[in-house]
């Protein structure tokens, strides 16, 4: 076996955590190279995703949807990121490896050093295994046993007589071996689980790395960061939290014992440790599920979907402009089609219907569709407006061009009547 198996004499906490820590290390340097070798199924995998990423990016630029320089230039870092990360082992290494298993307890140790923490600068495992072994030797001890009153004394008779009796027979006992077994699985399972966990994800990561360079599969990515981050975080908490643990309970043991070994009668002790060892385990496990939340607000999405979304609002905006310009094209065109003596006719016709009295065609200037007519006046046919709604009366025949019935005065003749 790559890792050593449980050895009873060099302590039980002290081999359980060592064999956990191994099988980590070993699970997830061990899955990652044998992923990333050649000619693995991952290799396969990456290769065809390289193809097609780099496929819908030509086939993208052939259909006239050029890119920004943002864009791009994020297109090619997840290129980089992918490769880096799924085919060196050295850089996924540096950046994610160490980072899940060794750095957990390197913060541990720059956060708890300034609280005087047990095992913040190292041997937290080794003060758990010694304290594992106080409460073994306590309950070989017990509680021990009311001493037996002389008649003479009246002090020891109240004492006998005022003590809290058990819930039930042998609880005292239960309660002894029962706070144990929850420090065991608050200390050996709070670790434990982090590190295995986050063993596997690094075994399985350049699979989830590969997942980074489409859209509809960049959420597995974040998946998969979001609960390695989550471990890491849970690792250090729990961490913290043992550390707080033996600062309570290490000289608590240490003055149970020896007034254990003086024979003391202590009936209060189990119930007292097991609550102890009751709380802390609530503690920590209240420690990886705020590590849960605190990874699951993770999003990756503001930052890597930006270029997309401006490739989209390029491409969005480039089809409002040409929308507009048809449009506009084909508005402008029949006033582009009309030629200089096409306009002077409609403008002798608008002139000729308007001294015979007969409404303008509508789009002729001051006919039906302008109703201002010339200088701004509205028209009126028959002493009202005409209702466009109404069928317009025929002409008389004969009656298209009338004779003017009284000469046409001008402006300028009018003031020299009234000058003289």
């Amino acid at each position: 076996m790559a890792c050593p198996p449980l050895v009873p004499e060099a302590g039980f906490v002290r081999s359980m955590m060592a064999f956990v820590d191994c099988q980590a290390a070993t699970l997830g340097a061990g899955g990652y190279q044998a992923l990333a070798a050649p000619g693995s199924a991952l290799g396969l995998v990456l290769t065809g995703f390289m193809t097609l990423f780099v496929a819908f990016f030509g086939y993208r630029l052939l259909l006239g949807y050029g890119l920004d320089l943002r864009s791009g230039m994020f297109a090619f870092a997840r290129i980089a990121i992918v490769l880096a990360l799924a085919t060196s082992w050295p850089a996924y290494r540096v950046l994610v490896y160490d980072v899940a298993l060794r750095g957990p307890a390197d913060l541990a140790t720059t956060i708890g050093a300034p609280s005087s923490l047990p095992g913040a600068g190292g041997g937290l495992v080794e003060r758990l295994d010694v304290a594992d072994q106080a409460m073994v030797a306590l309950a070989i001890l017990g509680e021990g046993r009311p001493p037996v009153p002389a008649a003479a004394d009246a002090n020891q008779v109240a004492q006998a007589t005022q003590t809290v009796p058990q819930p039930y027979p042998g609880f005292n006992t239960f309660a002894i071996g029962g706070a144990r077994m929850l420090f065991l699985i608050g200390a050996i399972g709070g670790l434990a689980a982090v590190r295995m966990v986050a063993g596997l994800l690094l075994a399985i990561g350049p699979l989830f790395v590969a997942f980074l360079l489409f859209e509809n599969t960049r959420s597995l990515f974040e998946g998969w960061l979001r609960v390695l981050a989550g471990a890491a975080l849970a690792a250090f908490g729990t961490a913290i939290a043992l550390g707080a643990e033996l600062a309570l309970i290490e000289p608590w043991l240490t003055d149970l014992l020896s007034r254990r070994t003086a024979d003391e009668w202590l009936p209060a002790m189990p119930t007292e440790l097991l609550v102890v060892t009751i709380v802390f385990a609530l503690i920590i496990v209240a420690m990886m599920y705020a590590a849960a939340r605190i990874a699951w607000a993770f999003r990756l999405a503001p930052i890597w979907h930006a270029g997309s979304n401006r490739v989209i609002e390029a491409i969005r905006g480039e089809a409002r402009v040409a929308t507009a310009a048809a449009g506009a094209g084909a508005t402008a065109a029949p006033a582009t089609d009309r030629s200089r003596a096409a306009t002077v006719v409609d403008a002798v016709a608008a002139t000729q219907r308007r001294e015979a009295g007969q409404p303008q065609p509508a789009g002729v200037q001051g006919g039906r569709g302008d109703p201002a007519g010339p200088a701004g006046r509205p028209q009126a046919h028959g002493g009202r407006p005409h209702d466009p709604s109404e069928p317009l009366a025929p002409t008389p025949l004969g009656q298209s061009f009338p004779r003017r019935t009284r000469g046409r005065v001008s402006a300028s003749a009018g003031r020299r009547d009234r000058r003289s």
